[in-house]
């Protein structure tokens, strides 16, 4: 298994954030000084890991929050049934459109960043014409 390991200032915000804008299921927990140590979410059935930045630890934990860094090094990439229903509830939970949907050759596609900095493509992929 290979999942993404976030990470966020306000860890308890922004599990609540994942759980209304990507209808995120909590399935781990970890408070440490006041902080979410570490979280476990489930979004359409696929892990996403976070924990709030410690950037007195940054050496030690490798990777620090967006806002930090001065953007995203990554894309988290979304594929779903519907990513009209996926992206417009995102949005509407307050992601902000960076990319809006449009169709490509490989389906739809569009891409948002959330209040925390990470970029997300929400895609639907057409079925390939070769099964």
């Amino acid at each position: 298994m290979l999942a993404p390991y976030l990470s966020v200032r306000d860890g308890a915000e922004a599990v609540r954030f994942y759980q209304k804008a990507f209808a995120a299921e909590e399935f781990e927990r970890y408070d440490w000084e006041g902080k979410v140590g570490h979280a476990g979410l489930r979004i359409n059935g696929h892990p996403l890991f976070l924990a709030d930045e410690f950037p007195d630890l940054a050496e030690q934990i490798g990777v620090v929050a967006p806002p930090t860094l001065g953007g995203s090094a990554v894309i988290l990439s979304l594929t779903v049934d519907d990513c009209d229903f996926w992206f417009n509830r995102a949005v509407e939970a307050g992601c902000t459109v960076i990319r809006p949907l449009t169709d490509e050759f490989f389906g739809r596609i569009g891409k948002l960043r959330d209040p925390y900095g990470h970029v997300w493509g929400v895609q639907t992929i057409k079925p390939h014409p070769h099964g």
